[in-house]
């Protein structure tokens, strides 16, 4: 084998199906499974400014080939800070800053400013050897580039498993996930639950429904341009809320519409024609994935409505396994949205550092699993083995 392994400053320095060859072999046969690892959704946060100089996000992105043949990719960035990642480790740059060392630049495989699980080491189905390749090319780039570390965020449990024999750091965080066992309808959703959680959502959706005007799902070629000016408008509202900025600019919805909108599921709720909230979802192949949410107006139980329960009545009606609803959120677990685990890889190149990091995340491994078996028994559901009815 000739493997060689080089590094793209741009997703414009490889062909889209080149890529989605790597990325998402079954959208060949229809949707992506994961369409935040396309070709079009990496390339469209390129293309937009949402990334790139002046951001803190600078990419990096991996090709492995076997002479001329691509067998492998990795999204890749060098970052000048820790935002937008969702995997928190502001307190290793201090502690490492104030002994001496310099921790940024540090080396990030992720899908900027999104929490969502999926596979990192890209590899074509029939050539799985890329992935070492892969990784010992973005360790190589860190020692020659005297970089700080590397960080493989919400990656797949089995590439963390394989992660570990690599001799990389495992971490242990957790999301809330609605899974779908098979409901006809969102009553029978219901009917899984705790009398009185179910009366709480019923509430909670009839208060929702009543702020005056209507709530809509759209997707494909029914969401136009000015539907974006609306969101745009609500993304601001809650980045600048939330992080201080909106990460993404409005560049990056009009590419998103351009190459995308089928893959999206837009909630609108509108008042005398007028929007005045809206949550964004991207459909994936089985699973339904909420990004963002805002507001112009602020209405009781509408953020429940438009984020959590459209999503489940979307997942039921397209018998879609599961919706994400993102990260963080203890008040997503009344709502149905159970907890899960999230994994996460890590290399430091300081040897004391790596010990303290390592000792640290073996005690909150083992904090995050007490913590999701404590509130998976909070949990909306009934008891026992038959749940369905009072």
């Amino acid at each position: 084998m000739n493997l060689t392994v080089a590094v793209l400053d741009s997703l414009d320095k490889i062909a889209p199906g080149d890529w989605d060859a790597c990325a998402a072999p079954e959208a060949a046969q229809g949707r992506a499974a994961n369409p935040f690892l396309t070709h079009r959704f990496l390339s469209a946060l390129e293309k937009s400014g949402s990334i790139g100089p002046g951001t803190g996000w600078q990419s990096l992105h991996l090709a492995a080939r076997d002479g001329d043949d691509l067998i492998g990719v990795l999204p890749l960035y060098a970052k000048s800070h820790s935002q937008g990642e969702y995997i928190f480790d502001h307190s290793w740059a201090d502690a490492y800053e104030r002994a001496g060392g310099r921790y940024y630049p540090k080396l990030q495989s992720a899908v900027p400013f999104t929490p969502v699980t999926g596979r990192r080491l890209l590899c074509r189905p029939d050539r799985p050897d890329a992935r070492e390749a892969l990784l010992g090319g973005a360790l190589q780039l860190a020692r020659q580039n005297d970089i700080s570390s590397l960080h493989i965020t919400f990656c797949t449990e089995e590439e963390w498993h394989w992660g570990q024999t690599a001799g990389l750091l495992p971490r242990l965080t957790q999301q809330f996930h609605w899974e779908n066992r098979g409901y006809a309808s969102f009553d029978a959703f219901l009917g899984d639950l705790s009398s009185r959680k179910r009366k709480t959502i019923r509430k909670e959706r009839a208060l929702a429904q009543s702020f005056g005007g209507t709530i809509r799902q759209l997707t494909g070629d029914r969401i136009e341009p000015a539907h974006w000016d609306a969101f745009w408008t609500f993304y601001q509202d809650t980045g600048s809320r939330k992080w201080g900025h909106p990460y993404l600019t409005r560049a990056f919805f009009d590419l998103i519409h351009e190459t995308m909108r089928d893959d999206v599921m837009l909630v609108l709720a509108e008042r005398n024609g007028q929007p005045v909230a809206g949550a964004l979802n991207f459909i994936g192949r089985d699973t339904l994935y909420g990004r963002y949410w805002g507001a112009i107006e602020d209405h009781p139980c509408l953020h429940f409505e438009a984020c959590y329960y459209q999503a489940i009545d979307f997942a039921i009606a397209n018998s879609l396994a599961r919706v994400e609803a993102g990260a963080q959120g203890d008040h997503k677990l009344a709502r149905g949205y159970l907890p899960v685990p999230t994994y996460s890889l890590h290399w430091l190149a300081d040897p004391g550092l790596a010990r303290a990091v390592e000792r640290y995340l073996k005690a909150e491994r083992e904090a995050v699993g007490q913590e999701i078996a404590a509130l998976a028994d909070l949990g909306p559901f009934r008891a026992g083995p038959d749940r369905a009815g009072d």
